[in-house]
């Protein structure tokens, strides 16, 4: 009986031993695969780079591992990029988003998947599909608020866009002659009274969407100004532009929306509207430039940082140059 039960735990040790090494064999080829599908991608060999990622994929289907998470991820640009490169294979671009979605599935932070499905939905001008997306995406209370601002400023410059094609029209858009012979644009509405109240609608869910993203903000982006440019690194640098720039859009966006809102009033006789509208405009512009300046001070300090780390290479190499000599 003694020695039963020894062979039994000798053999379940073989058993589990024999497990972990093939778990250990299957990461270690999958980082394999994943360094050659790499460099496979990089040299455009993208059939190659797809069969390497997908390889990866298959020893770790559910992307429980570091690796079998990247080799989504990587399969899922792989296929993005082959569509881009042929708009009529359309499969790649499905597969494409079932890829990313894995992927979003693990990390739901991973915001470059977000807006590669929603890039794709676009190419594939499923626009139903992207504005449930986009839409779900800015209603997720989970992710960061700059993540969520970004989704609402995308459905905002929707109906701006929407806006601007009604009202910036040669027959809704009239020069005039205004005070001291300036010339002056006047805003009448549209011939067909539908055009009007699309307008009007695209108008007010386009200013809530945008004043939402701005509502967003958090005190790092209100006190922009303040921001320690000089002190920072440049991995600091980049991702407080990056983060101010969702902002900075949100706010343009909310600018221009206001600007849409002013001609509706116009278009409407309500004057005073008009003219209150066009001082909020103008304070939403200068917000919106308020950042912009910020961001346009952080690219300047890395341009100047990059400027000087090549300046000094450069002073660099003619000392190594008679260095080499000498030692000859």
């Amino acid at each position: 009986m003694r020695f039963s039960r020894i062979g039994a735990f000798a053999l379940l040790s073989i058993v589990v031993l024999m497990g972990a090494n093939c778990s250990y064999y299957n990461r270690v080829m999958s980082r394999k695969d994943l360094v050659d599908g790499s460099n496979a991608y990089k040299n455009r060999k993208f059939g190659e780079a797809e069969q390497l990622f997908r390889n990866a994929v298959k020893r770790d289907p559910n992307g429980e591992t570091h690796e079998g998470k990247m080799a989504q991820l990587f399969l899922a640009r792989t296929l993005h990029s082959q569509f881009i490169g042929d708009r009529k294979r359309t499969a790649l671009a499905e597969e494409a988003i079932r890829e990313y979605q894995k992927a979003l599935a693990l990390n739901a932070n991973d915001q470059s998947s977000y807006k590669a499905i929603a890039s794709l939905y676009e190419n594939l001008q499923k626009n139903d599909l992207w504005l449930e997306w986009v839409t779900r995406r800015s209603q997720n209370q989970s992710i960061p608020p700059e993540q969520r601002a970004e989704a609402l400023t995308s459905l905002a410059s929707k109906q701006n866009s929407c806006a601007n094609d009604i009202s910036d029209t040669e027959q809704t858009k009239k020069t005039i002659t205004g005070a001291g012979g300036k010339k002056e644009f006047q805003f009448v509405k549209p011939a067909k009274p539908e055009d009007f109240e699309t307008l009007k609608k695209c108008v007010a869910e386009g200013l809530q969407l945008a004043n939402q993203a701005v509502g967003l903000e958090t005190p790092d982006v209100k006190n922009a100004r303040s921001f320690d440019i000089k002190g920072s690194t440049d991995a600091q640098l980049k991702a407080k532009q990056d983060f101010l720039k969702v902002f900075e859009s949100a706010r343009s966006y909310k600018a221009s929306l206001t600007i849409q809102e002013m001609r509706v009033a116009e278009m409407d006789g309500r004057t005073a509207d008009r003219d209150r509208l066009k001082t909020e405009s103008d304070a939403a512009r200068a917000s919106f430039l308020e950042l912009t300046d910020v961001v346009k001070k952080i690219q300047a300090e890395l341009d100047e940082r990059e400027a000087a780390r090549v300046a000094e290479a450069t002073r660099q190499q003619p000392a190594n140059g008679v260095n080499a000599n000498a030692n000859k």
